[in-house]
């Protein structure tokens, strides 16, 4: 018998209708209280997520994302006095970063931008896919002046203006490492006593580090999925998650990706042939008929229609299993995207 043929996606297999109304502009007021679509069999079944630990066993192991979201949208105006915003996307040695800079009309090379009438910023280039990144040099510490002037960058569909609540809860409780400039949203649920109660359970954790990049929000413009050219991101797998993730498969344990940028981490760091530590950059595309390595489990907030976070967890629960979880979600007035609900996957054989 001849295997069957892979199925070519295209970009409208990624496609699904949303109401408005369903895409969270708040969090929950208790992080744990959100709803978890746990769509691991073949019914979906309706739970909230501090259930969690009743549905891992003990040896499992949770995989964190311990980046840390920067205030990283400034806003500012040219030496002509037209209106400058910023977006950080990464931060440089030696007080350079690259960011996306929004204006009538682009600063040249050279420009002296001036941020929240506080300090100026020097336009040393363009850079990124079609120059798309504008190189600038900071007076000072980028991380500190961010701090100070910054706002919390807010996805492009919430539609408030940052808030101390915001700063607050687009932030993970164990947040460590300045970087991101999107949550690692999946993690967002989780609060001391549920992590008391995993601890409690028997079930591990470890942690990468994934600065999440402004491209995650990215739409996909190309109908044949080869031809998207995926964004890049920093990220660390230490020797210390690895060493946890052997002991794990050597006691019958799962590896239980909190996030597709936890996700995105481990499966890098085993494109070798086998997890090794590793730091740098990943450009990973993950879709239908990728050759999963370390992922067992995989918690997860519900991605934009068409995007590359669909395709990911398409590839790894399925793609008909994707869609008809998608269906009960909206069916059932699940919320969406960053200030929402979750889903609990498991990688299909």
């Amino acid at each position: 018998m001849h295997s069957p043929v892979p199925r070519a996606f295209t970009l409208a297999d990624f496609d699904f209708e949303l109401p408005p109304e369903l895409i969270a502009q708040h969090p929950v007021a208790e992080r744990s209280a959100s709803r978890l679509l746990d769509g691991r069999g073949v019914l979906p079944v309706d739970r909230v997520f501090r259930e969690l630990p009743n549905l891992l066993q003990p040896g499992d192991l949770l995989v964190f994302n311990d980046t840390r979201v920067i205030k990283a949208r400034l806003l500012g105006e040219k030496p002509t006095g037209g209106a400058v915003e910023a977006l950080v996307e990464r931060v440089l040695p030696g007080f350079e970063v690259w960011a996306h800079l929004r204006a009538s009309k682009s600063p040249r090379v050279d420009t002296l931008v001036r941020f929240a009438d506080a300090f100026d910023a020097r336009v040393l280039g363009r850079t990124g896919p079609e120059g798309s990144l504008f190189h600038l040099r900071f007076p000072q510490d980028p991380l500190l002046l961010l701090e100070q002037h910054g706002h919390v960058p807010l996805p492009p569909y919430i539609t408030h203006s940052d808030t101390a609540d915001d700063a607050a809860r687009y932030q993970t409780v164990f947040a460590r490492h300045p970087g991101a400039v999107a949550a690692p949203t999946a993690a967002l649920h989780f609060d001391q006593p549920l992590l008391d109660a995993l601890q409690a359970r028997g079930v591990q954790r470890a942690a990468i580090t994934l600065h999440v990049g402004a491209g995650t929000f990215q739409p996909v413009r190309v109908e044949r999925l080869s031809e998207h050219r995926m964004h890049s991101e920093w990220f660390e797998v230490s020797a210390a998650t690895v060493a946890a993730i052997e002991a794990t498969r050597q006691r019958g344990g799962r590896v239980v990706a909190v996030g597709t940028t936890t996700l995105r981490a481990l499966e890098s760091a085993a494109r070798p042939g086998t997890l090794v530590p590793f730091v740098g950059e990943t450009d990973i595309f993950i879709t239908p008929g990728f050759d999963f390595r370390v992922v067992d489990l995989l918690i997860t907030n519900f991605h934009l229609p068409k995007s590359t976070l669909m395709m990911l967890v398409s590839a790894l629960a399925g793609h008909a299993q994707v869609k008809a979880l998608y269906r009960h979600a909206v069916e059932s007035r699940y919320r969406f995207f960053s200030y929402g609900d979750a889903m609990l996957l498991e990688r299909h054989r």
